[in-house]
């Protein structure tokens, strides 16, 4: 049992980064969907899909690379953990390598960007940095 599945999420998608693969197949959830979309909206993966095996459902997220075999996402971090959880305000929104990566919130709105959480005037969970 994972006590933590976006950070499982997060290391599913590092290691098949680091390894080279195409895809990978991540245990489906609301939330992981929701970071999912927010990957893809920001251009950090090509696609996902929600694959439906009898009562299972999987993701399967299509990677990015750019023109060498070279990775769009070079970093994840997990920031708010089960043990420590960190919440901002609508004015404490961190920005990521100076507004090269994102940082992925959870609002009373749904699961965001930092930058557009700022839009919207709202604060929340700081899910994770990508950059």
């Amino acid at each position: 049992m994972v006590t933590d599945p976006i950070a499982d999420l997060l290391t599913r998608i590092r290691n098949a980064l680091t390894a080279g693969h195409e895809s990978v197949q991540i245990p489906a959830s609301k939330m992981k969907i929701a970071i999912a979309g927010v990957l893809k909206k920001e251009g950090f993966i090509k696609d996902f899909e929600v694959v439906r095996d009898g009562l299972k459902r999987t993701i399967r997220i299509d990677l990015a690379y750019s023109g060498r075999k070279e990775p769009t996402i070079s970093g994840l971090r997990r920031v708010s953990k089960p043990g420590l959880r960190v919440y901002v305000q609508k004015r404490e929104i961190p920005r990521v390598y100076g507004g090269l990566g994102i940082a992925v919130l959870s609002t009373p709105q749904g699961v965001m960007t930092g930058q557009e959480a700022w839009r919207r005037q709202v604060g929340g969970e700081v899910l994770c940095y990508v950059w």
